[in-house]
């Protein structure tokens, strides 16, 4: 709440008030302090002088001076209202009812977020925990609270996913050892796994790593070579044990082990060696895949001393007192291998007998990978780095041009979320007009705490659980594209359909960089490349950062004026901060409050058209007073353009999505560069542009990718 004096220019004029009497009089009667002490009867008793203002009568009723004889009270030149604070951001929470319409109502999002090192699965349940407390009790009954994003339950799915998998892996490569070796080796793989798991995130929790969805993945994929070492340890061992030549089971293993230990560190450093560099990639991408390259490395490490220690020793003690070699079937003949060394051996000897044929059997594997080649060529089979992950929210951001009012903004934001009240997945939608939402893993890049401003919105679409829909996100984010495709916006409205990624964030899954020696050169490259950009069907919801020059006003002093009629610069400058920015004066402590109200001077919102009534507001001068409108000259100009710059050097950019045909960064990129070829631009990086004469090696413009 706010307490609000909102002055009448006209009646300012009227009684000869400047805005500058009317807050210097509020300011100095709402002021309550203490003065000092006086004696009475033996006493000492605090002296306390003035009051603050309590209420709109208290208000009015302030004496500012007297006009023809006739007192002038603040109610005469001003209104005072109680009411909400004039704020230019809008917020509204829709809800999806059973029979399909939308219940909108007027919303405040709160946010949290846990510290660094704290469990976010554990937080999340704490907080449901005291919600479902506080609800009853401090929350009124009519104020209807939702969970929209909970992501200490997602990243508990995540992990319970994984985990799952992970678990599925150790079973089914312990059932092929048994099928292969025998149920004991299995046996010995299924401790073996566990343990060098355990030792892996121990190993995690020294260099610092937590357990998420990056770290897991790292033992997901790690698994199948892990298990390796200790494989071959055990089948050699099994091998040996079948010799039956007259050693003891132990010293068999001792051998089995030592004749495999020199290829096996060999291999498990290679693929360490392999692993490594990834620690030492730069950007966002280097701390986001960090922990695969160190997990995955320490569990490689630790798979070794396991295989070469833990294993022969889970060997010996698995096997039946007294019995002879043997592991399992096909194993009583020492080096014959059983069945899958048999049919090994009858595959590749033939294959090595004699140059000739082992030149055929290069050639041929050579051309099979060659020909399996040909389909990415061709683009039969195409690429991509992550796969799209099924989140549960989607995000579509919309832009009008720059100077849009926020009521303009809120009816796109309200048509957009009607046009996707059909879409079947949707549960809930919050919209943010003027005002940023509540920024997410995506908008840690992209900045979206920053969108604050008048002609900037959000709609956050909140969908069903993954298990209660059968479209993934993805499928219900190229439906809400379509949907959005005829949408009546006003010309230059960009909006964009935003997926939280599966990997790192990025301003932009396909971003082209223009740096260039003049602005007038990259504005031109960008404004042709954002046409080449529209022309590739597969590239959508283009945008670049040149930004729309809007229209503003400036209000110049008239140097000659205010000399002539003797006006304080200052008075002027303070007089048009009141009128439209408002002022502060104080505050006031109503009752029980916790916080004191604030008292405001300002115009209402209704009032805000620079017009003549608003010029004819009186500024004190050297004889009395004259009107703002004398002192200053209104002009209208285009506001200032962005700049960005990159590394020191100016750059424009080029953003864009890919949905449709091909949805991988590169296949955008080799498109637009054919575009590029196709309009003989030159070549890429150095359009055949001359600007402004510059010599050769300046004129360039580069493109970055």
């Amino acid at each position: 709440d706010q307490l609000r004096i909102e002055p009448d220019p006209e009646r300012l004029t009227q009684y000869g008030i400047t805005l500058k009497q009317l807050i210097d009089k509020l300011e100095g009667a709402n002021r309550a302090l203490q003065v000092g002490a006086v004696r009475e009867r033996n006493r000492s008793l605090d002296v306390t002088a003035g009051r603050t203002l309590q209420n709109p009568a208290d208000i009015g009723l302030l004496l500012i001076t007297a006009s023809d004889g006739r007192p002038v009270y603040v109610r005469d030149v001003a209104r005072v209202v109680v009411g909400a604070k004039p704020e230019e951001r809008r917020a509204w929470h829709f809800a999806k009812q059973k029979d399909g319409s939308l219940d909108m109502r007027p919303a405040v999002t709160l946010a949290l977020a846990k510290r660094k090192g704290a469990n976010a699965v554990v937080l999340a349940e704490a907080l449901l925990h005291r919600l479902a407390e506080v609800q009853g009790a401090m929350i009124p009954a009519d104020v209807a609270v939702t969970v929209t994003r909970n992501y200490g339950e997602t990243a508990a799915e995540k992990a319970d996913e994984l985990l799952l998998h992970l678990g599925i892996a150790a079973v089914s490569i312990a059932l092929l050892v048994v099928f292969t070796l025998g149920w004991r080796e299995g046996a010995v793989v299924l401790v073996v796994v566990p343990t060098t798991i355990l030792l892996t995130l121990f190993a995690s929790w020294l260099m610092g790593y937590t357990i998420n969805r990056v770290s897991l993945f790292a033992l997901i994929f790690s698994i199948g070579i892990l298990v390796d070492d200790a494989i071959v340890v055990i089948e050699n061992v099994v091998r040996h044990w079948a010799m039956r030549d007259g050693r003891s089971r132990a010293q068999a293993a001792i051998d089995a082990v030592a004749e495999v230990g020199n290829p096996t560190i060999v291999a498990t450093l290679t693929v360490v060696a392999a692993l490594l560099p990834m620690m030492f990639v730069s950007g966002l991408m280097g701390p986001y895949m960090s922990p695969i390259p160190a997990n995955a490395s320490a569990a490689m490490l630790f798979s070794f001393f396991v295989a070469v220690v833990v294993t022969p020793w889970l060997m010996l003690r698995m096997q039946r007192r007294g019995a002879l070699a043997g592991g399992g079937p096909g194993h009583a003949h020492g080096h014959d291998g059983g069945a899958l060394g048999r049919l090994y051996r009858r595959v590749a000897v033939p294959l090595l007998q004699g140059r000739k044929r082992s030149k055929i059997f290069l050639a041929a594997v050579t051309g099979a990978t060659l020909v399996s080649c040909i389909a990415f060529y061709t683009r039969d089979v195409t690429v991509k780095l992550l796969p799209f992950d099924n989140k549960s929210e989607l995000q579509v951001v919309v832009d009008l041009p720059e100077g849009s009012s926020l009521e303009a903004t809120e009816r796109v934001l309200m048509q957009a979320a009607h046009r996707l009240k059909d879409v079947k997945e949707l549960a809930t939608i919050q919209a943010y007009a003027g005002t940023a939402a509540p920024f997410n893993f995506n908008g840690l890049v992209r900045h979206y705490y920053l969108r604050a401003r008048s002609h900037q919105g959000d709609l956050q679409l909140n969908l069903l659980p993954k298990g209660e829909r059968a479209r993934e996100s993805h499928d219900i984010a190229l439906d809400v594209r379509k949907r959005l495709a005829g949408l009546a916006v006003p010309e230059g409205t960009r909006i964009k359909v935003v997926e939280v990624p599966p990997g790192p964030p990025v301003l932009a899954t396909l971003l082209a960089e223009v740096y260039g020696p003049t602005a007038e050169a990259r504005r031109d490259t960008v404004a042709r490349l954002r046409e080449i950009f529209r022309s590739v069907d597969f590239i959508v919801d283009v945008d670049d950062s040149l930004g729309r020059a809007a229209e503003r006003m400036r209000l110049v002093v008239d140097q000659e004026s205010l000399e002539f009629h003797g006006v304080e610069q200052g008075h002027v400058f303070d007089t048009i901060q009141a009128l439209l920015g408002g002022v502060r004066v104080g505050y006031s402590h109503r009752g029980a409050e916790v916080y004191p109200m604030e008292i405001t001077i300002r115009l209402p919102r209704a009032g805000l058209a620079l017009g003549e009534r608003l010029l004819a507001t009186p500024v004190p001068a050297k004889h009395g007073v004259v009107e703002l409108g004398d002192v200053v000259q209104v002009k209208r100009e285009p506001a200032s353009l962005p700049i960005f710059r990159r590394d020191g050097r100016y750059a424009e950019m080029v953003l864009a999505e890919l949905a449709g045909r091909y949805e991988a960064p590169i296949y955008g990129m080799l498109a637009v560069e054919d575009a590029i070829a196709k309009a003989k631009w030159g070549p890429l990086g150095a359009p055949a542009v001359r600007y402004h004469g510059q010599p050769e090696d300046e004129r360039k413009l580069a493109l970055l990718w």
